[in-house]
């Protein structure tokens, strides 16, 4: 019973691993297809639709999937991804010039745009796997990611640790980000906020039963659901 028990556990973490991979090759590849900018954000809404499909057993083709995921969700991703992308290369550029100068002034306002870094990569953690699972309105995501990552500090924290985390293995080790980093951030931050969801989905409808008297309803998450 333990020796079977111990196969089955070793075999589970193993073709997890190898679907990482996969998913981390996949990735790169699609995303060198959209030229890098173009696409990084379809390709990350194609793996956390992997993800997501995977978290609930969904054993689906994962090449298949993800490339028809890609295409579908091309233009609409790039309209997620890329407003992202301008206002995190922004920060950058406003944190290197103020952080250059020495001045009181200067200071402040450096602290002030790695905090708003810090608040924007909580939200983008976020921003995917809530595509990945919820039919809203395009200008609806970011605003309802940001409102999920300030209302839920702990979850947002545990993922801006593993964000971290990734970022710092994958800048000492750099052979791991050709096999593993983007993919095992992808899963780990998918997974992660698939959970989160769902318990946020069962407090608010909790909330809506005992407030209405009535059972709770499924259905997508608008914008105005986020448990506080």
């Amino acid at each position: 019973m333990l020796s079977g028990s111990f196969s089955a556990r070793a075999y589970s973490f193993f073709d997890t691993l190898l679907w990482i991979a996969c998913l981390n090759l996949l990735w790169i590849l699609f995303a060198l297809l959209g030229l890098g900018v173009l696409g990084a954000g379809p390709a990350t809404a194609a793996a956390q639709i992997a993800v997501r499909k995977r978290a609930r057993g969904d054993a689906a083709p994962l090449l298949r999937s993800f490339g028809a995921n890609y295409f579908r969700n091309f233009g609409r991703a790039n309209v997620l991804a890329l407003p992202v992308m301008a206002a995190a290369v922004a920060l950058s550029m406003n944190w290197n010039y103020f952080s250059a100068s020495g001045d009181l002034f200067s200071q402040l306002m450096a602290a002030g745009i790695f905090v708003a870094a810090i608040f924007l990569a909580g939200a983008t953690c976020y921003l995917f796997p809530l595509y990945a699972r919820y039919e809203l309105p395009l200008g609806q995501y970011l605003l309802t990611s940001s409102r999920f990552a300030f209302r839920h500090l702990a979850g947002t924290v545990i993922l801006l640790f593993i964000s971290a985390a990734a970022f710092y293995a994958s800048t000492t080790v750099p052979g791991l980000i050709p096999f593993f980093s983007i993919g095992a951030w992808l899963y780990v931050t998918g997974w992660l906020c698939d959970r989160f969801f769902t318990a946020n989905d069962e407090s608010v409808a909790g909330a809506s039963a005992a407030g209405a008297g009535i059972p709770a309803g499924k259905g997508a998450l608008p914008s105005a659901s986020v448990a506080a």
